[in-house]
């Protein structure tokens, strides 16, 4: 399952190019082996601390991890600091928690809708008193996990003989023994004489219980249903850990973690008249530091700022960030490659990353004339767009991420392939990667330098372009085996990302 016991020093230039390894995967299938649809991962995401992972499938459940090579008993701690004295940073190695069921498939009866399990997104919430918090969502219901680890109790220093007992205290069949018959046919009972000895007990005992080994335990805490009449395509946590926000077509609403029977729509796009409909909310997230600031997207390709503190229904937005129209003829496509399918605050919050069709944007929030920089992801699908419209995988919904120091992003593509590019100013960095033990096996040469620059503030870079349909090594691509979700470590350069039913791991 693991990579090797590797271990890497931390890289003295993070503007440098990363070389990236193969670190683990979890159910990895076989040659040949079918994989089942509820088994397919639907969503990723790691804590703020980095320690645990959550993903989600199809099937309505939450499969926890947890990092294991931070886990050392105080027996190896001489030795891990004589380690760690020559290797400054171990790429992070996780191995499996638990695993719980978070939803179940139902059935709207008023509106004769069958309601999926699948999960579609996982947000993480603070920790307290030592257990974990998360909420999971499917398409109309979203519910507040907690899990913590249980001791086991056992009671122990009981008066009866620990010889003569089997199981919750009923005497083991022996020689000694008051039973009248051993064993009766059909699984019947057999019958026991607990009476005393007939000199009695000497000394009375009082039974002690005693804690083994902890197991985690998954309850749910609170349930939020009934607020949406679309599906839900993003829940987000604010900064100020008490509120998140649920987003579906049309609205979006805000929620107390606390109350669950009660929410507050701050966004509202529906018209008077459904057939004067032209956009719906495709992605929504909270600012990472300002909690009156959030951010959701469009299927027209716009992005909007808006800030809580001007009106209680945020119609009008603070800020709106969209591409300028380009000149020249439109086809039938156009609109549809330019919705945005997912959007990501950096960690500093300065910047915003979204993802369309065919590329990956920058975002500087504090400059809404244009994108800092676009990267072009799918370029080489422009002339086979009927295709992808006749097979449905033009309506693909791509997630993209961003490492902790903002110096990189990275998104999915087809063929399980996915891209990292590097997003500070002067980067020429752009990697191709597929999901398998050889992430390098596709790889694709970096360009040495973009194609063309608009301003010294905007820049538009056509980077990681192949020819029409084949990847870098001219294998044709495969549109039915997609990466579409990913994370990214909050503080180290490794990246968890699904491949149907395949959790891949890797790390520079």
């Amino acid at each position: 399952m693991n990579g090797g016991d590797e271990v890497v020093a931390a890289s003295a230039d993070p503007s440098l190019p990363l070389e990236w390894r193969f670190s683990q995967v979890f159910g990895e299938r076989s040659a040949g082996e079918e994989v089942q649809e509820v088994d397919i991962i639907s969503a990723i995401e790691f804590d703020h601390s980095g320690d645990h992972l959550a993903t989600g499938d199809r099937g309505g459940r939450v499969v926890l991890f947890e990092r294991s090579d931070t886990n050392n008993d105080n027996s190896n701690g001489a030795r891990r600091d004589l380690e760690e004295t020559d290797y400054p940073m171990r790429h992070p190695e996780f191995c499996y928690k638990t695993e719980f069921q978070s939803h179940d498939p139902e059935f709207d009866y008023l509106k004769s809708l069958e309601i999926e399990e699948k999960i579609n997104e996982i947000k993480w919430c603070q920790t307290a008193n030592g257990a974990l918090f998360l909420l999971s969502t499917n398409d109309k219901t979203i519910k507040l996990w907690k899990v913590q680890d249980k001791k086991i109790k056992k009671i122990a220093d009981m008066n009866l003989d620990p010889s003569r007992t089997v199981g919750n205290g009923t005497i083991a069949s022996s020689s000694n023994s008051n039973i009248t018959s051993s064993c009766l046919v059909n699984g019947g009972v057999a019958e026991v004489n607990n009476s005393l000895p007939p000199r009695g007990i000497s000394s009375l005992r009082l039974p002690v219980v005693t804690s083994h080994e902890s197991s985690p335990v998954a309850r749910c805490r609170r349930v939020y249903a009934h607020a949406h009449d679309y599906h839900i395509n993003s829940i987000s946590n604010n900064s100020d850990g008490e509120t998140f926000i649920s987003a579906d077509d049309l609205r979006i609403n805000l929620w107390n973690l606390e109350i669950s029977n009660q929410s507050f729509n701050i966004v509202d796009v529906k018209p008077v008249k459904m057939e004067d409909l032209s956009e719906v909310i495709t992605s929504a997230e909270f600012h990472p530091t300002h909690c009156n600031m959030l951010a959701y997207s469009s299927s027209k390709g716009s992005i909007r700022l808006i800030d809580m503190r001007q009106s209680a229904l945020c119609d009008s937005h603070s800020k709106l960030f969209v591409e300028p129209e380009v000149a020249g003829p439109k086809s039938f496509f156009t609109e549809i490659i330019a919705s945005v399918s997912d959007i990501k605050f950096a960690k500093e919050g300065r910047y915003l990353l979204s993802r369309d069709y065919m590329t990956l944007k920058l975002w500087d929030i504090n400059m809404d004339s244009g994108p800092v920089a676009t990267f072009q992801v799918h370029e080489y699908l422009k002339p086979k767009l009927c295709d992808l419209y006749e097979n449905d995988s033009i309506f693909d919904k791509f997630e993209c991420c961003m490492s902790g120091n903002g110096l990189r992003a990275a998104t999915g593509s087809y063929s399980n392939l996915f891209r990292v590019f590097g997003v500070s100013p002067g980067s020429t960095e752009t990697s191709t990667l597929e999901a398998s033990r050889n992430p390098m096996r596709r790889h694709v040469p970096i360009p040495s330098r973009p194609s063309r620059a608009l301003s010294s503030i905007t820049r538009v870079v056509s980077r990681g372009t192949e020819s029409p349909g084949v990847d870098g090594n001219s294998n044709a691509l495969d549109y039915s085996t997609k990466l579409l979700h990913l994370a990214w470590h909050p503080s180290e350069n490794s990246i968890a990302c699904a491949a149907a039913n395949s959790l891949y791991m890797y790390y520079a």
